[in-house]
């Protein structure tokens, strides 16, 4: 075995794993927080990266009515408040309506509002592929080819370095903040959290917005690497395996489901590719999947559901 082009494709698979992780996280914080499995999170990345390229471009609208475009850092900050303000419009017209409904429901709600901010986001700012380029490193980092002979993208260091930033802050925020403690309290019982003082339009508000950073994250790294493009939003449909491994309501969970299916499907299509006829890549993390339902449903740091008959 050549040991070398092997690690290569591990650590390939690894970071590959850590690009679908920062979408998974999207889906966990909104599940662990309302229990609202968020269809529309994949839209979300795709909705940031969109505003970001326009703060930044010469062609962009923001520059056609202000008669100037944003420095990067002004610009993610300006995007971070445009997604606070999705947040607040999402609680406004659609979550406050749905208090204590079934969560078939709260679903069915997301699926419409992953189509209408994808509508949306077509006509404020088009449907052709933009160049994201923020500064991030490109390219092959020299170190690593120079001396092991490994091609790692820059890129792809940069998003798991950001990724395991997010998992700590994330973590510290759930299990020892008071807000992240009333967002476990919504989920666990909406009325319950009503009767204790807790707003749930606050928390819900807060959580979208908290989710919808980590979108930006997300459409930013993905934005760089492949042009910001509307089968973005298709990146969603990825995430879902790695949440089924990693769990629901794990935010290491999400990290770790990632990491396995980014390093499973590069395996499989080189190893057992040729012997199926190849092209298993884009549907081996679905047959995983499906293998964890089967023995293990509640995935790998996912919470075993017990009910009480």
């Amino acid at each position: 075995m050549d040991w070398l082009f092997f690690t290569e494709i591990v650590i390939s698979g690894l970071m590959a794993g850590v690009m679908y992780s920062l979408v998974a996280l999207g889906f966990v914080l909104i599940f662990k927080a309302s229990g609202i499995f968020n269809f529309a999170q994949g839209v979300l990345a795709l909705f940031a990266a969109l505003a970001l390229y326009d703060f930044l471009a010469p062609e962009g609208w923001f520059n056609q009515l202000f008669g100037f475009t944003l420095p990067v850092p002004l610009a993610i900050l300006a995007t971070a408040g445009v997604m606070v303000i999705v947040a607040w419009l999402i609680e406004r017209l659609v979550l406050r309506h749905l208090v204590n409904q079934e969560g078939i429901i709260l679903f069915m709600a997301t699926i419409g509002l992953a189509y209408v901010l994808e509508g949306v986001g077509d006509i404020l700012f088009g449907s052709d592929v933009k160049p994201l380029d923020i500064g991030i490193p490109q390219g092959a980092h020299d170190y690593l080819l120079d001396t092991y002979g490994l091609y790692i993208e820059k890129l792809e260091i940069f998003a798991a370095a950001t990724a395991a930033v997010m998992v700590a802050v994330l973590a510290v925020f759930f299990q020892y903040t008071r807000i992240g403690r009333a967002l476990r309290a919504v989920a666990d019982d909406h009325q319950a959290a009503l009767s204790v003082g807790i707003s749930l339009r606050t928390i819900w508000v807060i959580v979208w917005a908290v989710a919808g950073f980590v979108a930006l994250v997300a459409g930013i790294m993905w934005g760089s690497k492949s042009g910001v493009q509307f089968s973005l939003s298709l990146i969603a449909l990825k995430a879902l395996p790695v949440l089924i491994l990693g769990g629901f309501t794990s935010v290491p969970g999400a990290i770790i489901g990632g990491l396995i299916i980014g390093v499973g499907e590069k395996l499989a299509e080189i190893y057992i590719g040729p012997f199926v006829g190849g092209a298993i890549e884009n549907w081996f993390a679905y047959m995983l999947a499906l293998a964890f339902l089967l023995f293990r449903p509640q995935g790998l740091f996912g919470e075993k559901i017990i009910e009480r008959v």
